[in-house]
């Protein structure tokens, strides 16, 4: 029809000249709500709309434990927003415990696939899916064309995607390609919990921010806002966010 045509033409008038004059839609964002993580972010947090890795080290490589947890509360504040798909390797995702990092029980989908290129197919129709806030999937790792792929599919709703790293029990590591696809990569690792009076504190974690398009890495402990209502998921422990744990994760890096 003439008039569609006229209002698709106009639209892409439109874009053109936006990108020409450099105004191109901002990416909306996650923050931390501490300046000294969301300044290492393009934005100013976690990128929206894009998909992000977790990964650990050691044993944490196999259980991913930690950066399930980490995970599980990221996509907290979003369920607010649609549907968290979780994609599994193996059936052993532990519900009463990801309820207690406050991630809604009634906004969780599980789906359980047989192999690497069955998670990653699941995957990517789940951010592709409408109604969809968020997809957490379980991968050894990802090609730069699935990770190309698995953009495209969050693009077309907005979803947002948190890969774990986790290869199989007793298995080999497997080189990633993702490195340019991702929007960020972090390794996650356990943190003694604080004293919170006779009982032990909020879950605590050693955050890494090893790679930011955009941005700058950076290495910190954080903790869980336990109040499901917190706009913001974490807060960095005070006195362990500093130098040190920057300067390790450098070392670490150059070793």
């Amino acid at each position: 029809m003439p008039g569609a045509r006229a209002a698709r033409l106009s639209g892409l008038r439109a874009q053109i000249a936006a990108l020409e004059a450099g105004t191109r839609t901002p990416t909306p964002v996650l923050p931390f709500g501490d300046a000294r993580v969301d300044d290492c972010l393009p934005g100013g947090g976690l990128a929206l709309g894009r998909w992000h890795e977790l990964g650990g080290e050691g044993a944490e490589a196999e259980t991913a434990a930690c950066p399930a947890a980490f995970a599980a509360a990221l996509a907290r504040p979003l369920a607010a927003k649609g549907e968290i798909v979780w994609v599994l390797r193996r059936d052993d995702l532990f519900a009463p415990g990801v309820a207690g990092l406050g991630l809604p029980p009634e906004r969780l989908i599980c789906v359980c696939a047989p192999g690497e290129a069955e998670a990653l197919a699941a995957i990517e129709d789940a951010l592709g899916t409408v109604g969809v806030a968020a997809v957490v999937g379980e991968v050894e790792a990802v090609s730069l064309v699935a990770g190309r792929r698995l953009q495209l599919a969050c693009e077309r709703h907005g979803a947002t995607g948190l890969l774990i790293r986790r290869r199989p029990f007793g298995g080999k590591a497997k080189g990633s390609a993702s490195g340019s696809a991702s929007a960020s990569r972090w390794k996650i690792a356990p943190a003694p919990s604080g004293q919170d009076g006779p009982w032990l504190g909020p879950p605590r974690w050693r955050v890494e921010l090893e790679r930011s398009r955009g941005g700058r890495t950076g290495a910190w402990v954080m903790e869980l806002c336990e109040a499901s209502d917190e706009p913001h998921p974490f807060r960095v422990v005070e006195g362990l966010a500093d130098r040190d744990l920057a300067a390790e994760a450098d070392e670490r890096r150059r070793a």
